[in-house]
């Protein structure tokens, strides 16, 4: 059994499409020796990614299977010059797919505990403690307080 298949037991995407995805995550946000982090595509981060993507199965699906039909095979197999266009193209052409992959992508990535503290905060859930913030700059309201209203008053 793969060491990434979910605990469910039931795995969405083939063995090629995570070999790719692990692949873009590591475009995506590559390791940094200088910063002491891993890259998104780490054992432990490319993990979370697949149970975090399991809701949206189906877009991801999609997006895999369009990421390697823009590689003509499989987006892993290309040279490194080449995933980076081939990449581009998906984000140019695809973008809804690939916001949906950075998005889980980035989520999972600051969730790791080694890229908290490479950014010198506590690696720990914001609440119930929550985190500081410079009270008395009230205009970084000014853009939620110009949004036309979206809810109904109550009778």
């Amino acid at each position: 059994m793969d060491k990434f298949e979910l605990i469910a037991g039931e795995n969405p995407w083939s063995a090629q499409q995570r070999r790719s995805l692990r692949c873009l995550l590591g475009r995506m946000i590559p390791a940094s020796v200088e910063y002491g982090v891993p890259g998104a595509d780490d054992e432990a981060i490319f993990a979370d990614v697949l149970t975090t993507a399991r809701p949206h199965a189906n877009q991801v699906d999609h997006a895999l299977q369009r990421l390697d039909a823009l590689a003509d095979g499989s987006f892993a197999d290309l040279d490194a010059t080449r995933q980076l266009v081939v990449a581009e193209t998906f984000r140019t052409e695809a973008p809804a797919l690939a916001s949906l992959l950075a998005a889980i992508t980035v989520q999972c990535y600051y969730r790791d505990d080694r890229v908290m503290r490479s950014l010198d905060m506590e690696a720990r859930p914001p609440f119930p403690k929550g985190f500081n913030v410079e009270p008395g700059d009230w205009s970084l309201l000014d853009a939620v307080r110009a949004r036309p209203k979206f809810y109904r008053d109550a009778p």
